[in-house]
């Protein structure tokens, strides 16, 4: 299919000229149609008065394009459409309903041109050309403004929240160092009701990105998190660099949470980001509490050699509070499991599986069938097993479950090194 032929220039030179001289019709249109899809752009009569504008003037940036031929590198976002993502950056909406919007906007725009190529009666060879080249500079044209669009709201939304935050972090810092507040003038302040459930976490990027885009990536996860868990509100997001993040979700008098859908909006998401969590606490003193809880879980997932990008403080909450004196939990440990603290691979098959066999209530048959294995080799396995530890696993079970658990996060750090 020959789209550089004279007569496919023409015939969407002639398209475009015609869709332009409905131009306001169309943009309304465009807009009602993005309106309509995407609920969260529904803003105050400013910021619809600024996605008019942004529509209108895409619109007419596309069809001078399409009409004349104009190269997409001489081409640059309009001025509308940079001031639109700066808005809706400031005001949180995410930014996946910006992107939304321009494939939405996009295909809405196709359908109007498309309806006037038809009209225009071509030969078949022809009309097919005209829409290949359609098709390929309209893509061309959202994917350069997109992207650029997409860069400006992060570069705004970081801004923003460094400079709208640095009062409401005064005022979180305040109430965690347990000073006289009032409660009121704090919520007002915060705009976060304290009188309620909360669910602490801490939330950073590793590596520092250059792209500036940091905080609004870990603002964009923490309000995934907070749609996934049903949250009473908004979270309370409080920046603490450009690469890490404070965070309360809210839940009103409703303390039902999963941490496995938790675990499952982190794992699905930015496969760079690190969150750990408290537990669910009441009041004043619970968002306290549960940011601490946060706190401990965050630095024992540094010290892990697991990997995990999500940790849960419920579930390693002992070894968050030993891993404080690491060399003392070392001794502990090595004294619990015995020869089975040797970092090899041999011991390493054993405690899983003695980790395993105890998370099951001590059933052969369930721990084979979770670790794929004849039962027969399971018995064979714990027996090796008890042989190394000193005694049987249900001897000191406490002591034992928690040394396991603490030599899955903690690893090398707290074995005795193999002698090959």
């Amino acid at each position: 299919m020959d789209t550089g032929l004279p007569e496919v220039g023409k015939t969407l030179s002639v398209v475009a000229a015609n869709v332009g001289s409905r131009l306001p019709d169309v943009s309304r249109d465009i807009g009602e149609h993005v309106l309509a899809e995407i609920p969260k752009l529904r803003g105050d009569e400013p910021v619809l008065q600024l996605l008019r504008a942004s529509v209108a003037e895409n619109v007419a940036t596309l069809l001078h394009v399409l009409e004349n031929d104009i190269p997409l590198d001489n081409v640059e976002g309009p001025t509308a459409a940079l001031e639109y993502a700066r808005r809706l950056a400031q005001g949180g909406v995410p930014v996946s309903a910006l992107v939304r919007a321009y494939r939405i906007g996009h295909w809405r725009f196709l359908q109007w041109c498309l309806e006037e190529l038809h009209g225009q009666g071509v030969e078949e060879d022809l009309s097919a050309a005209t829409v290949w080249r359609m098709l390929t500079v309209s893509f061309g044209y959202i994917d350069q403004v997109t992207e650029h669009v997409t860069e400006l709201y992060q570069l705004e939304r970081d801004r923003w929240l460094l400079s709208r935050t640095a009062g409401r972090a005064a005022r979180v810092r305040e109430i965690l160092a347990e000073q006289e507040a009032d409660l009121d003038w704090a919520e007002s302040a915060l705009g976060y009701r304290l009188g309620q459930l909360h669910l602490g976490l801490v939330a950073w990027l590793p590596v520092l990105t250059h792209d500036g885009g940091g905080l609004a990536r870990l603002d964009r996860l923490t309000s995934a998190i907070a749609e996934e868990m049903n949250c009473s509100a908004r979270p309370l997001f409080i920046p603490r660099d450009e690469a890490s993040c404070w965070a309360w979700l809210p839940f009103g008098s409703d303390g039902e949470v999963s941490y496995e859908r938790l675990c499952g909006v982190v794992e699905d998401g930015d496969p760079s980001t690190y969150v750990c969590a408290g537990r669910v606490e009441p009041g004043v003193e619970g968002f306290r509490w549960t940011h601490r809880q946060a706190l401990r879980a965050q630095e024992l997932a540094a010290a892990s050699s697991s990997g995990a990008r999500f940790t849960a403080y419920s579930r390693v909450a002992p070894i968050a509070l030993m891993c404080t004196n690491i060399d003392d939990m070392r001794i502990w440990v090595r004294s619990v499991l015995g020869l089975l603290a040797v970092d090899d691979e041999p011991c390493a098959r054993l405690r899983e599986t003695v980790r395993i066999f105890l998370d099951t209530g001590c059933s052969y048959t369930a721990t084979a069938s979770r670790q794929i294995l004849h039962k027969n080799t399971v018995q064979y396995r714990i027996r090796k097993a008890e042989e190394a530890i000193g005694h049987t696993v249900h001897e000191q079970r406490t002591d034992l479950e928690v040394a396991l658990l603490a030599v899955q996060y903690l690893g090398p750090a707290l074995l005795t090194p193999s002698r090959s």
